[in-house]
């Protein structure tokens, strides 16, 4: 049985059956022509969707991606460091003292998983390290994204994979060159490195471009964009608010008459509340003037690490 079959013939109510009219309209809107834009906010990567959103990007599918800094480089780390990763099951049960003494052994842990830092963050490090001094002796300048692309095609790390390349949704959007935008990037290990670097006078500042050079990147490539967008927001955060706001900034601020998000949905453990803006519903959204009230909306109040693969695996009929 197809997980498109599956999901048709058992997911009728509730959640469940907001997944499965969510996956049947997304379907639709890509088969008509449209393509999707996904946000990755949580711990993503580390969740290894690139096992499902790869796919749809090979497939064509996926138009441009936000995420934040972690869920960027937290799928190098396991591309390069995955035999060294650590899971624990009874997570639920560590004591104070069971966690420092992962941190003592060098493992920052996300919830079930332990990176390791010698050979997941030192390692990128180093090749990033020696792109940040090329472009700081060169007085050039770089968006983060842009960097991790020029890693991965320059074959550096090929003899370095432990994971199957694959499985790498970030290997397979800089094959395709995809629309990448990674606002608040300096909130990841790899940003926090970059400006302990800057701190000691290893490399410039000036060598990084920033959140406002995303965004005048992102509304360039959005109103260039001629088919029909789908939004995909997935966890909450800056990942999600920063791209949906490109529509209200053209419009409002630059007076420029583009069309609003085609399609929306998001998924989301977060309910409607008080700062709670990840569970926020669609309508509030028509008050931004991000989406209008015949854009087509979705909202599953679920885990994005359960519900993301299967939408993906409905859309690809796998």
């Amino acid at each position: 049985m197809s997980i498109r079959t599956f999901v048709d013939e058992h997911y009728r109510h509730f959640n469940a059956g907001a997944l499965a009219a969510t996956a049947r309209s997304l379907t639709a809107f890509l088969n008509d022509g449209g393509r999707l834009f996904v946000t990755l906010a949580g711990a993503m990567s580390t969740a290894e969707l690139g096992r499902s959103l790869a796919p749809m990007i090979r497939a064509g599918h996926i138009a441009g991606i936000s995420c934040t800094g972690a869920n960027l480089e937290e799928d190098i780390f396991n591309l390069v460091a995955h035999n060294s990763y650590e899971r624990i099951d009874d997570w639920r049960s560590l004591s104070a003292a069971d966690d420092t003494e992962l941190l003592q052994r060098g493992l920052n842990r996300v919830t079930d998983t332990c990176i390791p830092e010698e050979e997941a963050f030192r390692r990128i490090e180093k090749h990033m390290m020696k792109r940040w001094c090329e472009a700081s002796e060169n007085e050039t300048a770089c968006l983060p994204h842009e960097y991790f692309y020029d890693l991965l095609r320059s074959g550096d790390l090929e003899h370095h994979y432990e994971a199957d390349p694959s499985t790498s949704w970030l290997f397979a959007a800089a094959q395709a060159d995809l629309p990448l935008f990674v606002p608040g990037w300096e909130d990841s290990t790899m940003g926090n490195i970059f400006a302990s670097r800057c701190i000691e006078g290893s490399v410039l500042e000036s060598c990084m471009s920033g959140g406002i050079a995303y965004m005048i990147e992102l509304a360039a490539w959005y109103q260039h964009t001629s088919t029909p967008l789908a939004f995909l927001q997935i966890g909450g955060g800056i990942a999600g608010d920063f791209p949906i706001c490109v529509v209200p900034m053209l419009t409002q601020d630059l007076k420029r008459k583009v069309p609003l998000w085609s399609w929306f949905a998001q998924i989301s453990e977060s309910s409607p509340s008080y700062g709670g803006y990840s569970g926020a519903p669609p309508n509030e959204k028509i008050t931004w003037g991000k989406v209008d009230e015949s854009t087509p909306k979705f909202v599953i109040e679920s885990d994005a690490s359960l519900v993301a693969p299967l939408l993906f695996g409905y859309v690809l009929n796998l």
